[in-house]
């Protein structure tokens, strides 16, 4: 029995995000008594601060950049005003709901959902607060944070991290994001669609680095074109609060630069949240910071899993740690799983314009030996794209040249995080560009964009 009085659980859940409660919702379906402890609201991370609220934010912005550019549709708009703290308002009604649905969810499932800081007091033990429950499994879904550099120290009023930047209503007119991956550009994006001067600083090459190349590259030629400054190649030396500004200092070619801005967003990586969890003292294994799991997401202390950012698994993506809470309650339910192709996972990055991935780049195809052929094709030959006034971008495949397996998709231009899907599970079903070819597709769309580079890979582009 445990300290609360009641009959012991088959599951207690650590962590109610993206990960934590798909899996616990998955664990009751199944029939195990379930579970989930939280100390914030639930839906963690991507419901509250990340994910879903910078999504809105995107949305906002893009109604602002199409009433900015009115006149391209023979609309005259006398002055307009876009106040970003009421879009920030409308984010966190979006985020309320989809708490509230959340919260639905763990009724409906019979879920018991425990507020407080949990500890693993031992294998099928855990306390929260002062309470003691036991169960037959543990499963660790406690995610990441964002991580805290001694040079540039968040302090929520100048230098900021992602989570205090969606919440924050005043939009500053000079903003500095330390870091071009996935976060620093959908903030850029945003924040330069309401007028404020924005600079990346990014330490790689390019703007999102893992990203095909030419993706990068146009991506940045967009930019440019948008007024977002970027640096590329830099050492950020550090951020320092001057009171009524932020002054950044960066080290390029040898050179050290200094920039004065309004805020200072910090979007560089992430820890994971394994602290006084009592790991240590349960033997769980470590691996640079981060839980160790097989491919069951399995601990090496049986009766303790993990999934999602705290784990040592390849991506930190809220459908990532969804599919792993599945698999996890299934391999605890005692079912027979299939372990996760990590390589067939979709990567979005929500910027203007959008951009999508999955697979192999065509520098990772070549490296790997891959005989390699390209199909691709332009967002300049579809009718939609150019109906739609939204022609920069394109789609590319990369291809097995001597079987037409789809080694890796990879798209930049409006609405490529939707288009990826159309492609994807040809990559998952290691499907060809003959049967992408065959595909009959709705006209006009951007779906047939697909279609068209599956065609020009096999040398007989049709036209959109």
């Amino acid at each position: 029995m445990s300290a609360s009085g009641t009959a012991p659980y088959d599951l207690i859940v650590i962590g109610a995000g993206p990960g934590g409660y798909i899996s616990a919702i998955r664990a009751a379906q199944l029939g195990l008594r379930t579970a989930i402890v939280e100390r914030g609201p639930l839906g963690g991370v991507c419901l509250n601060v990340g994910c879903i609220p910078s999504k809105a934010l995107l949305k906002n912005a893009e109604v602002v950049r199409h009433l900015s550019h009115a006149s391209r549709w023979g609309i005259t708009i006398t002055g307009f005003n876009a106040d970003y703290g009421l879009g920030v308002d409308r984010s966190r009604q979006v985020v309320s709901r989809l708490v509230k649905g959340v919260e639905f969810l763990m009724r409906k499932n019979k879920i018991d959902v425990i507020r407080g800081m949990a500890r693993i007091a031992s294998a099928g033990r855990v306390t929260v607060d002062t309470t003691t429950y036991a169960t037959k499994d543990i499963l660790i879904a406690t995610g990441a944070r964002p991580r805290v550099l001694p040079t540039m120290p968040f302090d929520g009023e100048r230098i900021l991290n992602s989570w205090q930047a969606v919440e924050n209503r005043e939009q500053p007119g000079r903003l500095v994001i330390v870091g071009g991956g996935a976060i620093g550009c959908e903030i850029a994006t945003v924040m330069r669609a309401y007028g404020s001067e924005v600079t990346i600083l990014e330490a790689m090459p390019h703007l999102l680095p893992r990203e095909d190349e030419k993706v990068s590259q146009t991506l940045e030629r967009s930019f440019s074109r948008q007024g977002i400054t970027h640096h590329l190649g830099v050492t950020v030396d550090r951020a320092t609060n001057l009171g009524n500004h932020v002054e950044v200092a960066y080290t390029k070619d040898g050179k050290t630069h200094v920039i004065e801005a309004d805020r200072c967003l910090v979007a560089v990586s992430v820890q994971p949240n394994t602290e006084n969890l009592g790991l240590d003292e349960a033997g769980v294994v470590l691996e640079r910071g981060y839980v160790k799991v097989d491919e069951r997401m399995a601990t090496n202390v049986p009766g303790i899993w993990a999934i999602g950012d705290v784990t040592t698994t390849p991506y930190a993506l809220a459908h990532v740690a969804s599919a792993e809470g599945v698999l996890a309650a299934e391999a605890i339910a005692g079912r027979e799983t299939r372990p996760i192709r990590y390589q067939d996972v979709p990567r979005p990055t929500f910027c203007f314009p959008q951009v999508a991935s999955v697979g192999l780049t065509e520098k990772q195809a070549r490296d790997a030996g891959h005989d390699v052929k390209i199909g691709e094709v332009p967002y300049a030959a579809s009718g939609k794209s150019l109906a739609n006034d939204e022609t920069d971008g394109f789609v590319k495949l990369v291809i097995d040249a001597k079987f037409g397996e789809i080694l890796g998709a990879h798209i930049v231009g409006a609405e490529a995080t939707e288009l990826l899907a159309q492609v994807a599970p040809f990559r998952t079903l290691e499907g060809t560009t003959h049967e992408l070819g065959d595909l009959i597709v709705a006209h006009p769309t951007l779906s047939e964009l697909v279609k068209e580079a599956a065609l020009a890979a096999e040398g007989h582009a049709l036209g959109v």
